[in-house]
Formats: structure tokens, sequence, C-alpha cells
């Protein structure tokens, strides 16, 4: 039994390493920089008087200075993933003056939140003593569920406009729906996401009596509400090819219109998208099939199981000494080190078996939830509706059985209409 437990760690650490086979953590690791940016970050809060006897001060600089690497080494990804893969498909629909905007406010929420919550959370650590765990784990289950009630409220009104569906036809057939199945609906809102991307989706968020539906506008053939001009507050220019009352052709000229050549590609990009009444709703019947399922009240579960367990786990390895010195720290054992050579690296064999265990119980969500749908009497009208967003998405309907076991959390196209049958409703 032992030995089949250390083939499986041995194997967790392969794929891991593979995985990330030199990225730049674990060039940082190999070439020390996690102590290197920890003497840094004593130099710099010594510029504001600050001794490295200011530990909870020295963490708060070394996660700033981390995030701020951390941008900076993600960015050309970011860049040629928006700007040359989303582009070359037709999903970008970002500047760069606004995906730079983007980035910085971002970075800012980030900072905002995360500083102050670290520096919280060693002090806690250092402050409760032999069973500092249960403290910690409480305080990040009430930062969790603080952050899930205000983020739509306060923080994702600053990247997205959120708008009301108006009163019609759509509306009506959700709150009936709701209804039906006792879904405590107060709003329903429209995100403008077309302006950053083409891609489509649809949630609700809330707690108890007051759930909120968000629908991507994207994800609307008919969006009922009504964009102003042709031109975002921050997104690209529409312009289209419209004859004035001379005539003459607007935004391209008229020989060029003429001439121009329309692809396939051209083709795919320019056509209709976007689902009918019928379809949203069958989207929205899964979707909701994960709250009346309770689905996300048991992710939430294992999440705080796992947050405990980690806890307790650390509190044990917080001042062995061999480990620390093991990742440069031969004289000290700042909580702040503890927390990322634990977390980040310790744990990561751990992570990948509970990542690939909670991607197998999320396609089985997956499977609950299109059953759901189908049981509301959807089941045509997702199949159809599956079949728009994968195509409006460009996603590839074959896909290796090993590979989507692992990687992917929601089931391949064809499992999923398999699964739904080709029986009318």
């Amino acid at each position: 039994m032992v030995d089949i437990l250390v083939a499986v760690v041995v194997f967790l650490w392969i794929t891991y390493l593979w995985e990330n086979y030199l990225s730049y953590r674990q060039l940082i690791l190999l070439l020390g920089g996690i102590p290197f940016l920890w003497r840094v970050s004593g130099v710099l809060i010594s510029k504001f008087g600050y001794t490295t006897d200011y530990e909870i001060t020295q963490s708060i600089a070394f996660l700033l200075l981390g995030m701020l690497f951390s941008t900076i080494t993600d960015l050309p990804w970011s860049l040629y993933s928006t700007f040359v893969i989303e582009e070359k498909h037709g999903f970008n629909k970002q500047t760069l003056g606004f995906f730079f905007k983007d980035l910085v406010k971002k970075l800012a929420v980030m900072l905002v939140i995360s500083l102050p919550l670290v520096a919280a959370l060693q002090f806690i650590i250092k402050w409760g003593g032999q069973y500092f765990f249960i403290y910690a784990w409480l305080f990040t289950l009430v930062v969790t569920l603080v952050l899930v009630t205000v983020y739509m409220d306060y923080i994702a009104p600053l990247f997205d406009k959120f708008t009301l569906l108006p009163e019609g036809a759509l509306r009506t057939a959700i709150e009936q729906l709701a209804a039906k199945i006792s879904f405590p609906l107060t709003k329903i809102y429209i995100v403008e996401g077309s302006k950053r991307s083409s891609h489509s989706n649809a949630y609700f968020y809330g707690f108890f009596k007051n759930k909120r539906i968000v629908l991507f506008d994207t994800l609307l053939a008919d969006n009922p509400v009504k964009k102003e001009g042709n031109e975002g507050e921050d997104g690209k220019e529409n312009v289209e090819n419209t004859e004035n009352e001379h005539g003459k052709f607007e935004g391209k000229e008229e020989n060029d219109v003429k001439d121009e050549v329309v692809t396939e590609d051209d083709e795919i990009k320019k056509a209709p998208k976007g689902c009918s009444n019928d379809e949203i709703l069958a989207v929205l019947g899964h979707e909701l099939g994960h709250w009346s399922l309770s689905h996300t009240l048991k992710n939430l579960g294992i999440s705080q199981v796992n947050t405990f367990l980690s806890f307790m786990i650390f509190g044990h390895l917080m001042h062995n000494k061999v480990l620390f010195a093991s990742f440069g720290f031969p004289d000290s054992q700042p909580t702040m080190i503890g927390l990322v050579i634990i977390f980040q690296f310790i744990f990561s064999p751990y992570n990948e078996l509970l990542g690939f265990l909670m991607t197998v119980l999320s396609r089985k969500f997956e499977f609950q939830a299109d059953d759901f749908a189908k049981s509301l009497g959807f089941a045509t009208s997702l199949r159809s509706s599956l079949i728009k967003l994968h195509k409006d998405n460009l996603g590839f309907p074959v896909a290796d059985k090993l590979y989507s076991a692992y990687h992917y959390s929601h089931p391949p196209l064809i499992e999923r209409l398999r699964a739904l049958g080709t029986k009318q409703d």
C-alpha cells in the first residue's frame, strides 16, 4: 500500500513539473528568486523607516513586488492571447488602450483586496497560537462569503456595464421559469461583455432569497438593450457599410466593397450569433439546475474542508527549519514565505490530485444540470443551444477521452448531446 502511495505521489510530481516545465515559477525557484525578492522587500521598507523586524510590513512589500513581477511577466502572453489568437478567430473586441486600462484596474483591485487580507491572515496566524488554523479557516470563510456577496454589486461593475433586462417576452419567460422551480429571483441583468470579447455565457449569483441572473449580451440573438451609437465606451468602433443619402458607401470606398473577396472565415465571423429565447431558457434551465441540485453549496463545502485541512497541515510544517533552509531561508522562517512554499510547492501533488477529482465532480454536475433542464422540457432547445454556443465559440466537438477527463471541467459536446438523447420533448 505504501509503495502504491509513493508511486502516486511521484506520478503527480512528474505531471506537475511536466505541465509547468521551465515556467517562470520554476526559474524563480532554481535561481533563488524567492529569497532575493524577500531581501529586496526588506530594503524597500527600510526606505520608509521600517526594519525587517516588521515582518507583516515586509510581507506586504513582498506580495506587492511579487504581483507586479507576475503582471509584467504575464503581459506578453496576455497580449499574444488577446491580440493574436483571439483576434485571429474574431473574438477580441478590445483596443490596446482598453486592454491596458482593464489591466491597471484589475491590478489595483487585487492590491486593494489582497494586501490587507494577507496582513490580517498573518496576524491571525501569529496571534492564534497552537490552534491558529481554526481561526485562519474561519477568517477565510468569512472573507469568501463577503467577497461573493459584494463582488457583483461593487467590483464587477468597475469592469463591465450591467443593465436590467427590460420588460418583454424574455423577461416574463425567465420569471415564470424561476417561479416554476421556486428560484428566489430578484433581478435579471444583461452584462455588456461584447466590448471585451464575443464569447458568451450566463450565470446566477446571490445568497438566500436574493438571487440574480446575469446574461451576456453576446448570448442573445435579439438583444433588447438598445445601444446608443456605433462605438462602445472602450471597445472597438463598429464601422458599417451603409449607403448615405447620395448613394455612396460610408466606412469603405464603393470600389473596395465591390471588389472585396469574402472568405469562409469572414462568413463565419459575420454569421449571426446568439440564442433564441427558448434556447436562452434552456441554458438557464441548466444553470438553475446547479442551484436546485445544490452544486454550488457542495463545491463551497468541499473547498472549505480543503482549506481547513491545508491550514492544519501548514501548522505542522511552518516551523520546519530544514524546509525553509531548502528554499533559501536558513536563518529565519517568515510566515509569508511559509505560505508561499508550502501552499504553492509542497502541496503541488495534492493540488493536482484535488484538481483532477474536482474536474471529475464538475463533469458529473454538468450532466446532472443537463438532465435537470431536460426534466423541465428543454431537451430540444438545450441541444440546439449547446450546438450554437459551440459554433459561436469555435469549439472543437471531438476530444480525446483521457485528455478531456483530466483537463475539461465540462464534458465534450458530443457526450452531452448523447446524454440528452435524440427524442423530441
